[in-house]
């Protein structure tokens, strides 16, 4: 089934949760809507289920025009971050219970609604546990029979919202993988809501980033990750450095001092990067110099605390475990990739009122959109 969101915008009295928001969703895609708190996210799913209705805009089900439908009428099914588990029935009661509240015309036999829920019961898993009450289950056990009451009643969508929020983390990591592999076996159109950018770059066909009631960017996690779209983005999704720098002379600039890293713009931008993205330089060659101020240890790297610049700006990177950090004080390092982003105008003001009493010329920018560079060279 395919889902249209098209305009949408909802508001609870003045605070406006989105604002026209358009998303095509293909059938049997798996999609991940990801922000942080507030985004609008929830919002978004709840409106899908009929749960919520739109300001304005409409909701489309393949073809059909669904903003005015009830969910009854949606065939949707939905999985909440606490279970909402009936705590007086069994797992089977559980799992039959959407099946067994259908009117009389459309209800199956009782056989045939048991024998449809043992088999969800075995798909999750959970054979042998029909006859145990929620209390007598784990939590991760709990959540694979809310999935399995939702898929009961065979939904056109699926919808889950946050639905490991709950659980510990060696959990969710296994039901991550498991929830991948249901939704690979039934091919259901699936949108789930998440804030841990893990989940859904794990899970996701693709991920909807959204913030602060739209949509920054929706791609493949590889896209997401490797291509933000904009610098919301770039911090939000995976570990993020930034520096204010200026572009002209066909380089990058960072307080007036030349980094070596090239670029064929000009004006005020934010320079983004990876901290495992970076690579050490001893060669005297004119590249980035930061004063290191902690190191921890990060699996099988050493992340270090880095001031750059003459404004003392915090960056983070990543260096070889062996690497003698802590006998040094300063290190001496370039991007392998980076992202620049055009610095707005509100912020560009400060900065070049902060230059001109520092005396360097920032020049006003001539850049439009972000600009990815590969394998820099210094100079």
């Amino acid at each position: 089934m395919d889902l249209g969101i098209q305009n949408v915008s909802k508001a609870f009295g003045a605070t406006a949760a989105l604002r026209d928001i358009s998303l095509a969703i293909h059938a049997g895609e798996l999609i991940a809507l990801l922000g942080p708190s507030g985004s609008g996210k929830t919002t978004l799913l709840r409106l899908i289920a009929g749960l919520e209705s739109p300001t304005a805009g409409q909701v489309f089900f393949g073809d059909e025009e669904a903003s005015g439908k009830p969910i009854q009428q949606r065939q949707v099914g939905f999985v909440f971050q606490h279970y909402a588990l009936f705590r007086h029935m069994t797992v089977l009661e559980n799992v039959s219970f959407g099946l067994s509240v259908r009117p009389r015309e459309s209800r199956p036999p009782k056989r045939e609604i048991e024998m449809r829920a043992m088999d969800l019961i075995n798909m999750v898993q959970l054979t042998g546990l029909e006859r145990r009450y929620p209390a007598q289950l784990s939590g991760g056990q709990r959540q694979r029979v809310a999935l399995a009451r939702a898929m009961a009643i065979e939904p056109k969508v699926l919808l889950l919202d946050e639905p490991f929020g709950a659980l510990d983390a060696q959990v969710r990591k296994d039901l991550r993988h498991w929830l991948r592999e249901i939704h690979d076996r039934t091919g259901h159109t699936t949108v789930f809501v998440t804030h841990d950018q893990e989940e859904a770059l794990e899970l996701a066909d693709r991920v909807v980033v959204m913030n602060e009631g739209q949509i920054e960017q929706v791609g493949s996690p590889d896209e997401v990750y490797d291509h933000p779209a904009a610098p919301f983005v770039h911090r939000f999704i995976g570990e993020a450095s930034e520096l204010p720098v200026h572009l002209g002379q066909g380089q990058i600039w960072l307080g007036g001092q030349p980094t070596g890293l090239a670029s064929d713009q000009i004006g005020l931008a934010l320079l983004f990067f990876r901290p495992h993205q970076i690579e050490l330089v001893d060669d005297g060659s004119p590249c980035l110099v930061g004063k290191i101020i902690a190191s921890r240890r990060m699996a099988g790297t050493r992340r270090l605390d880095l001031l750059v610049g003459s404004g003392g700006h915090h960056v983070e990177v990543d260096v070889p475990i062996d690497h003698p950090a802590g006998q040094q004080d300063m290190l001496t390092f370039r991007p392998k990739v980076w992202t620049l982003f055009p610095e707005n105008e509100d912020e560009a003001g400060v900065r070049r009122k902060e230059a001109r009493e520092a005396r360097v010329v920032y020049p006003r920018n001539r850049s439009a959109g972000p600009l990815r560079q590969y394998e820099p060279s210094c100079s």
